[in-house]
């Protein structure tokens, strides 16, 4: 495809790069919804659900950055063709799981179908949109499609829960997959690197050793305990593996992720803050689904339209928060939203059964706008501090901390939610005299809870017999003060990601001369020595010509090639 129909067709390439995207955020959010539903007809435990979600977001974060290069030297439109078949068919063997163990195994298919899926959208839209300012819209565009997919996710699974079985959930992802296939191939320019480098096997490995080895320890941690060798030894496992992970990165001489580019602050610190935004909306999402449906005993319909508050906040301002961030700085959008992130975490963890979806719903909002405040101008800022032939490896890097912080999000808060609600129930229920065999199941999980509950006292939701009422009862509000916790922990994450976006994040970019990266005028010096063949003499010449902006505002300078210096 010529240069010319790419850039006329560029804003109808965007439609198909989200209609992409979409499948991925569409099926992490519809997942929430059928959880419950997967406790109860898979006899899945607290921690097989969250692996029914993280064993696809490991896998899909572990192979982001082999994927971007991938694409990067093959073609990145041929990456998300293969992405989608291969998501479409993980779809297609998780709607036909008749085990937890089983769905955990299809999900992982689908996170090496989402991996090549998720780069290639984000590379292909940096290469489409050339200017800056449009590059920036159509982020703001790219990222307000999430919102879609948490809008539409909880309501459209809540309606097939209610008419189909939970396979539904997965089934649906054929038709979309159906349409943005061939609208891919047939819209999109097939971009490549024009000097890609060999592929890092090694590095792959290694990142997918630590990543796994660290989740599976959190997560892990409360059933089996902190201070169990298990535990103690894949905590070990993942530092040692991520260590040499980066010692391999720095050494060897075609990297998959060049460690030199987290001397830009704008990347590093941008990433950061992605991460701990996805930390925020994936845990938060895990939680406050199932506490909608178990203790405030919505149906999955319902908890998907009372799901739509934080999608809308979401979608409203994502297009928004990249004019804001032109007008006030990318530092102040991003640490006020982690900040907005933050309050809404802490409104969320004071939800009592009592107080129901009267104290859900801010809580909502507060999540949805921070979050969007958050997302795209990090994004934004993660895709222009680097040349487009890295365009691979930056949205790589983008989608990697988006799943990383989503994993750990779920593992976190469901691993403090786990460690709290056992003992809490096993306490109350414990002390009513009541037998193990009513206590031991009912304290695994608030499903369980809910199970054991209804046989004893008939539809959980309306238990008419004193042990079932205990039960249920106990369970609600076990789960409700562990949540709380789990909540609070991570309003404590976010803040933390406020204050370091703060102080590390530049307010505005510069795209230095070499095109290498974008800096902010107090990285100008660090970004220069980076440059190993540039002089000190022509490192200030760059440095003066990058910021000649006027105005004290630095310009973009998206095109220029290297310039010889006399």
């Amino acid at each position: 495809m010529d240069p010319q129909t790419t850039y006329d067709r560029r804003w109808i390439g965007l439609g198909v790069l989200c209609l992409s995207l979409l499948v991925v955020g569409l099926d992490n959010t519809i997942l929430n919804v059928a959880l419950p539903r997967l406790a109860d007809d898979l006899g899945a435990t607290t921690s097989q659900l969250q692996w029914i979600v993280d064993g696809y977001t490991l896998v899909f974060a572990g192979l982001l950055l082999t994927a971007g290069s991938l694409g990067d030297r093959y073609g990145r439109r041929s990456a998300l063709s293969i992405g989608l078949v291969i998501f479409v068919l993980g779809s297609i063997a998780s709607g036909l799981a008749t085990s937890a163990g089983m769905l955990i195994a299809t999900r992982s298919v689908m996170g090496v179908g989402g991996a090549l899926i998720m780069p290639a959208t984000l590379s292909l839209l940096t290469n489409i949109f050339t200017d800056p300012k449009e590059r920036a819209k159509a982020i703001g565009i790219w990222a307000g499609v999430s919102g879609i997919g948490v809008a539409v996710g909880p309501m459209l699974g809540g309606y097939l829960l209610e008419h189909f079985s939970w396979g539904s959930v997965f089934f649906v992802n054929v038709p979309v997959v159906a349409v943005a296939l061939p609208a891919g191939y047939l819209l999109l320019p097939n971009s490549r690197a024009e000097d890609s480098q060999p592929l890092d096997p090694a590095g792959a490995v290694l990142s997918i050793v630590g990543l796994v080895a660290m989740v599976w320890a959190i997560i892990e941690a409360p059933a089996k305990g902190w201070g169990s060798p298990e535990v103690v030894g894949a905590f070990a496992v993942g530092a040692v593996t991520l260590g040499a992970f980066l010692w391999w990165e720095r050494t060897t001489p075609h990297p998959m992720l060049d460690i030199r580019f987290f001397r830009n602050r704008r990347f590093s610190a941008a990433n950061l803050a992605v991460t701990l935004t996805f930390f925020a909306m994936f845990g938060s999402g895990f939680v406050l689904t199932q506490f909608m449906q178990f203790v405030l005993g919505f149906s999955p319909l319902e908890a998907g339209i009372r799901s739509v508050p934080i999608a809308l906040a979401l979608m409203i301002v994502a297009p928004q928060s990249t004019k804001l961030a032109h007008r006030i700085g990318t530092k102040l959008t991003v640490a006020g939203g982690l900040a907005i992130v933050a309050v809404g975490m802490a409104v969320a963890a004071t939800v009592t059964p009592e107080l129901g979806y009267g104290r859900v719903l801010p809580a909502q909002i507060l999540l949805g706008i921070g979050i969007a405040l958050a997302m795209a101008p990090a994004t934004e800022s993660i895709m222009g501090s680097l040349p487009r032939e890295k365009a691979g490896v930056g949205s790589a890097m983008n989608d990697t901390t988006r799943q990383v912080g989503g994993a750990l999000g779920v593992a976190v808060i469901g691993s403090v939610l786990s460690s709290q609600y056992g003992p809490a129930v096993t306490s109350r229920l414990g002390g009513l005299g009541l037998p193990s065999a009513v206590v031991e199941p009912a304290s695994d999980s608030i499903g369980q809870a809910m199970a054991v509950a209804a046989r004893l006292g008939g539809d959980p939701r309306a238990i008419d017999t004193p042990v079932g009422t205990q039960v249920a009862d106990a369970a609600r509000d076990a789960f409700a003060s562990s949540m709380g916790r789990g909540l609070l922990v991570a309003a404590g994450f976010a803040l933390i990601g406020a204050l370091v976006a703060l102080v590390f994040l530049p307010a505005r970019a510069a795209e230095d001369a070499t095109g290498a990266v974008d800096v902010d005028e107090d990285d100008a010096l660090t970004s220069f020595a980076a440059t190993p063949e540039l002089g000190g003499a022509e490192a200030v010449l760059l440095r003066q010509e990058a910021f000649d902006g006027g105005g004290g505002e630095p310009d973009r300078h998206d095109d220029l090639e290297p310039t010889p210096v006399d």
